[in-house]
């Protein structure tokens, strides 16, 4: 029996590469997903170097040191503006007082006018049993009409006079309010400076701080010479003068021996009214007044001296703390001159000198802003409240850009 054909179709063999092709893919996606990723994320920025930092940290401590001036003239401002707010109410409350007993007089007149009724002129002559006495009590209603025309005009004008200081009240409370706007504000913007400042320093690594303190030994270090070297040429411009002096004192003296028959006599009564017109009005008014200042600046010095050692706080002007400009307000206040709160104000009190003309006692000022301010003790160093963190010490003036100087008193 003859073999019957097959009539199924014969299997084809498919390879099976689903597998791979997917693992291909996955891997395809993932190194497109790590591309796209690397080129969209965030580059990582390099570190600063610590002289950056550096001058990060000192500008933040100059912006605060300004913002605590701010702080400092919005605190005065308000503290005035309180107490003037204070004055005008007190005077309001005395006028409307004065207002109440217009008010109560008026009162009073009424009710009499009520009692006694509103009777004509005309009828009561006729209806009095004595002209005489009419008369009488028609001058005495006369005198009392008066006094109440003067009680109406005393109540209007101690109603305006109140309605004048309620208004000036009024806008004192608003500009108080305004000054004590800008105080928040003003202490907002210190504490945020502060912050940020501590902030960077506090990233820094036990090497980097040991490093930033190198650069402020050296940066002090600098400034330090500076001030020696200014301390030699104030010193040997003072001999030179003293030496000035001197030969041209010598010169007179010699003039005056050589003057003739009139030296002797001249001696007696010319060497001291010599001393007094000549050299006495030169020499003594300049000395006079030099003598005073320099009695004056022993005194903030010395107080200065005292307060060594003691914290710098922003805002604070003793006697636990200080800032730079309640240091100096606080100094000189000792030799009895007061100075305004701010370096703003500060600098525009006495005279301004040259930095090579400086005198113990004297302010200097620093950087454009004036945000700083430090008392001249002599050999180019001063004492100040320097920044937060730091107490009252000596240093060169040559520690920060000078703006300028000036003489108080």
């Amino acid at each position: 029996m003859p073999v019957l054909a097959s009539h199924r179709k014969p299997r084809t063999k498919v390879r099976t590469t689903t597998p791979a092709v997917g693992f291909t893919t996955a891997a395809l996606a993932s190194v497109t997903l790590l591309s796209t990723q690397s080129a969209t994320a965030a580059p990582v920025e390099p570190k600063p170097a610590i002289e950056d930092v550096q001058k990060k940290v000192d500008e933040l401590y100059r912006q605060a040191g300004s913002a605590t001036q701010q702080y400092n003239r919005a605190k005065a401002a308000s503290t005035a503006q309180r107490a003037k707010v204070d004055t005008l109410l007190s005077d309001v409350a005395k006028r409307t007082e004065k207002i109440n007993e217009a008010r109560r007089e008026l009162g009073a007149f009424a009710a009499e006018q009520y009692r006694t009724g509103g009777i004509a002129p005309t009828a009561t002559f006729f209806l009095a049993d004595d002209p005489q006495a009419y008369f009488d009590q028609s001058r005495l209603m006369s005198r009392s009409t008066e006094r109440q025309q003067k009680a109406v005009d005393d109540f209007r004008t101690q109603q305006a006079a109140a309605s004048k200081k309620r208004a000036e009240a009024v806008q004192s409370l608003e500009s108080l309010t305004e000054t004590q706007t800008t105080l928040r504000s003003s202490k907002q913007q210190v504490q945020n400076k502060l912050t940020e400042a501590r902030s960077l320093l506090a990233k820094l690594t036990a090497e980097e701080k040991a490093r930033l303190a190198e650069l402020e030994r050296k940066k002090e270090a600098e400034a330090k010479e500076k001030a020696e070297k200014l301390a030699r040429r104030q010193a040997a411009e003072a001999k030179e003068r003293e030496e000035r002096e001197a030969a041209e004192k010598k010169a007179r003296e010699e003039a005056a021996k050589e003057s003739g028959g009139d030296s002797g006599s001249g001696s007696g009564s010319g060497t001291g009214t010599g001393t007094s017109p000549g050299s006495g009005t030169g020499t003594g008014t300049g000395t006079g007044t030099d003598g005073s200042y320099a009695a004056k600046a022993e005194k903030v010095l010395a107080f200065a001296r005292a307060q060594i050692g003691k914290p710098y706080v922003w805002g604070a002007s003793g006697p636990a703390s200080y800032d730079c400009s309640g240091l100096t307000q606080a100094a000189w206040r000792e030799a009895g001159v007061t100075l305004p709160r701010t370096t703003w104000d500060q600098v525009k009190v006495g005279t301004r000198v040259a930095t090579s003309d400086l005198q113990p006692g004297d302010l200097v000022f620093f950087y454009d802003d004036i945000s700083h301010v430090g008392i001249y003790k002599g050999d180019g160093m001063m004492i100040h409240a320097p920044k937060p963190g730091a107490n009252v010490r000596e240093e060169s003036i040559y520690y920060m850009p000078i703006y300028g100087s000036v003489r108080p008193a």
